[in-house]
């Protein structure tokens, strides 16, 4: 039986983006735009080009080497031509695959928000769509408040997405702009637009999470006929967030009600991933996963001591929907721990390290990484530590240089104009071919002190640093009190555009972005002489 394909749209770093709290800068949005591109997504919406510096910088060049690189903006105005809008000249122009237009598609809309008549606003749909088609773009339309129109007016609606079908658009998305709408509803409405002749394969779905129901509306959109499903990481978005791809992904490829029928971009392989790929991105966002998301949270396969355990230990199937290995999970209780063991045979092969399961370096590394976990280390959002790590523990990895030790001055005082001024000098000591380095140097505040004494005279070693950048630097707090346990991520880059993420963990804000600091050298040294596996640096 052939299956036929759902396609994935990610619009994290645009929907993604209304999200309170949340602000990407440009750096931000080509690693995440990475990350989705590398999972294997088939559409990544990046932002709306013209709309502010960031987006405009952003569309400067195209971000994805395999997924289609979507400008999100709005149709062209009414009363000025296509060729004269300059808003649509500005999708047009910039790079990227495809075009997805937002549209309005309730006439109460039209009527209050737009101000214009609903024959004008059929127009706009038509000639924006029109144009980008023409210009060698796909051409998406994202028909707002789809649903709620509908309810209200449902040949208008239609008229709307049979307006953009007409002028030649790749896909129709119906969306649940206010995420009211229930599965019934989805169901029903999106029958009855097939039956008024838009095939199922150019429909696609938006839903927003306002009931708490917008992975079951997706789902409901796919089982009446949609083929495209919108959504975002970790349900991201404004309000009560977008349909979450990070659930929606394993519920299609792991369930027989969906995999028996359809099948997506994201094969077994790749959905090993999926939890890494989640918290990652929490670690981009600075802020901490979800415990008990589904499928990737730290909870989704745990269970406490009692009758669930007891039956768990008997066979996993007892208490668990799905194997946690097959999204990059872990079980929390074992009957042995083979299972983490495979895990992280797996991960290490990805990075090209060879170890063997009965190899007592392997328990040994997996005793590690929990102990420091559970102090606070957190390695989906550093892989360049963990490799690290782990080729420290299975002893292949050279000791380029040690740390003899550091210390860190701060002073607040006044200069000759009567103004404060704070200045933050640090003081390292290397040991490099034994013989000893002492570096000075003054920062901007006392982390950039040591950063620049650190790298200040590396020996032999100056020049191979000389490219390297720290492009990011996050504080996250993990217990309260002024005495609170900090971990610090880092994420570094280099002339080859290769970008990797370190991390140290410490009571002290000092001692721990200096952990983080070094193992961003040393993982530089290391990817000079292709010692270090491609992982961790992308």
């Amino acid at each position: 039986m052939t299956r036929e394909k759902i396609y994935l749209f990610d619009t994290t770093l645009r929907d993604g983006q209304q999200t309170p709290g949340i602000d990407f800068s440009v750096e931000d949005k080509i690693a995440i735009a990475g990350l989705l591109d590398d999972f294997g997504l088939d559409y990544i919406e990046g932002g709306y080009p013209g709309a502010n510096p960031t987006d405009t910088a952003f569309f400067s060049q195209t971000r994805t080497k395999n997924a289609r690189f979507v400008a999100f903006g709005m149709t062209k105005r009414a009363g000025v031509s296509a060729s004269n809008d300059p808003g649509l000249a500005g999708l047009l122009q910039a790079s990227g695959d495809a075009i997805c237009f937002v549209a309005k598609s309730w006439d109460y809309h039209v009527e209050v928000a737009l101000g214009i008549s609903n024959d004008e606003n059929l127009d706009c749909i038509t000639e924006s769509v029109r144009a980008a088609v023409a210009g060698g773009k796909e051409a998406l339309v994202d028909c707002e408040h789809f649903f709620d129109g509908y309810k209200a007016n449902p040949g208008y609606a239609l008229a709307c997405a049979r307006a953009a079908y007409a002028a030649g658009a790749r896909w129709v998305v119906l969306c649940d702009t206010n995420g009211g709408t229930q599965p019934p509803e989805i169901r029903a409405i999106v029958e009855a637009v097939i039956a008024e002749g838009i095939p199922g394969e150019c429909l696609g779905i938006h839903a927003h999470n306002d009931t708490g129901q917008a992975v079951a509306n997706s789902l409901a959109a796919v089982e009446a006929g949609v083929r495209q499903i919108q959504g975002t990481l970790n349900g991201l978005g404004e309000r009560c967030g977008n349909a979450d791809l990070i659930t929606l992904i394993p519920t299609l490829a792991l369930k027989s009600a969906y995999n028996s029928r359809f099948e997506t971009a994201i094969d077994s392989e790749k959905l090993i991933g999926l939890t890494g790929l989640s918290h990652a991105f929490d670690e981009l966002l600075n802020r901490s996963p979800d415990h008990q998301a589904p499928y990737v949270g730290a909870s989704a396969f745990a269970t406490k001591a009692g009758i669930h355990a007891s039956a768990l230990l008997k066979d996993p199937r007892t208490y668990e929907h799905v194997p946690p290995e097959s999204v990059g999970n872990f079980r929390k209780v074992m009957v042995s721990d083979q299972g983490g063991k495979a895990n992280f045979i797996n991960a290490l092969k990805r990075r090209g390290i060879t170890v063997s399961k009965d190899d007592p370096k392997l328990d040994r590394l997996i005793s590690i990484v929990k102990e420091r976990e559970s102090f606070g280390y957190a390695y989906e959002g550093a892989d360049a530590s963990f490799e690290l790590l782990a080729r420290r523990t299975l002893g292949t990895i050279p000791e380029f240089f040690s740390i003899d030790g550091f210390r860190v001055m701060v002073e607040r005082r006044f200069d000759s104009h009567g103004r404060v001024k704070t200045v933050s000098e640090a003081v390292v000591r290397l040991i490099i071919d034994g013989t000893t380095i002492m570096s000075v140097a003054e920062g901007d505040g006392p982390v950039n002190a040591l950063d620049l004494a650190l790298r200040r005279d590396f020996g032999k070693y100056q020049a191979e640093i000389g490219d390297l950048v720290l492009a990011d630097f996050k504080v996250r707090i993990l217990n309260g009190g002024t005495e609170a346990i900090t971990r610090v991520l880092i994420e570094s880059n280099d002339s080859d555009g290769v970008r990797w993420w370190t991390v140290g963990v410490s009571e002290n804000i000092i001692d721990a972005s200096f952990e983080a600091l070094m193992d961003s050298v040393v993982y530089k040294l290391m990817k000079n002489r292709q010692m270090a596996g491609k992982i961790a640096a992308e």
